[in-house]
This record gives C-alpha cells, structure tokens and sequence, in this order.
C-alpha cells in the first residue's frame, strides 16, 4: 500500500506512478489551491513543497511523492496567517490571484533559507513564478515585509 502525506494527513494512494502529483491533490483529494498554469514546469502556479522543498507538482510524478510529506498552501499555515499570506494581505499583493499560491509556496522556501533576502535573493528565488499580471514590485516588497514579520514573531 502506497501513502503519502499531504498538509500532516495520510492518504493512501491508488493512482498510476507516473500521475502527476498535481492531479492526485486536486482530482482525488479535493485541494483546490494548487493551480494548473503550464503544465511543463514554466510558470510556477502549481508549486508544493515535497519534502521542505519548492517542486512543480504539475511534472512532479506520483512515484517521487510516495513516502514523502508534502505541503499545499493550504497546509502552509493552520489559520491563513503564516507571514507570507499576511503580507500577501497587507502589501494588496494580487491582481487576479492564479499564480499566487505557487508564488507564496516558492517564497516560503527562500524565507526558511534566508530569513532576511536582499532584492537579488528574491528575484532569484522568485525568477521561475510567473505572474500574468505583473505584480512583481508587490511581491517583492510582501516577501521584505513577510521577513519583517517573521523577525517580529520570533
């Protein structure tokens, strides 16, 4: 029996191996907050976390997923209030709102490895999310403000 861990919950998983992990979080499970952008890895709407780290689910294969945990935007905080998603809210980050979680799981990473990134780390860490938008300043500026509310957090 196959299992994976999904946002601190077991599921067992009976799906092809080579069924992109997208799929099975929003077809078989019902976690909607990834998105379907691409479909080859360009654009960043489908980010998780497998393991700690940012992964594209839409080519992420079920078989690599299989005994690992993974976290969707909806595990990332129990109450919405993890420091991203509070400076997403009060830096009016989104525009549409699609590429959005992928952007806030991929800033995730590069907060937990470094908590207090310079304009270079972000548009580095940030360079594989599109958004259709442009709301590349405001992103920028939530993930400064994300790094200060984390300080203030402790």
């Amino acid at each position: 029996m196959n299992l994976i861990r999904i946002n601190k919950k077991e599921y067992t998983v009976d799906i092809d191996n080579e069924t992109p992990l997208l799929w099975f979080l929003r077809d078989h499970i019902g976690l909607t907050g990834t998105k379907y952008g691409c479909g080859v890895a360009q654009c960043g709407a489908c980010v998780v976390h497998l393991d700690g780290e940012a992964v594209r689910s839409c080519v992420t294969k079920m078989k690599r997923a299989i005994g690992k945990d993974v976290t969707t935007i909806e595990g990332l905080s129990a109450h919405g209030d993890h420091p991203l998603q509070i400076a997403w809210k009060d830096v009016d980050v989104p525009q549409c709102g699609y590429c959005h979680a992928g952007q806030i799981m991929s800033a995730a990473v590069l907060l937990r490895e470094r908590p207090d990134p310079t304009d270079q780390d972000i548009d580095d860490a940030m360079t594989g999310n599109i958004c259709r938008c442009g709301t590349y300043s405001r992103i920028r500026k939530a993930i400064h403000h994300a790094a200060e509310l984390q300080k203030q957090k402790g």
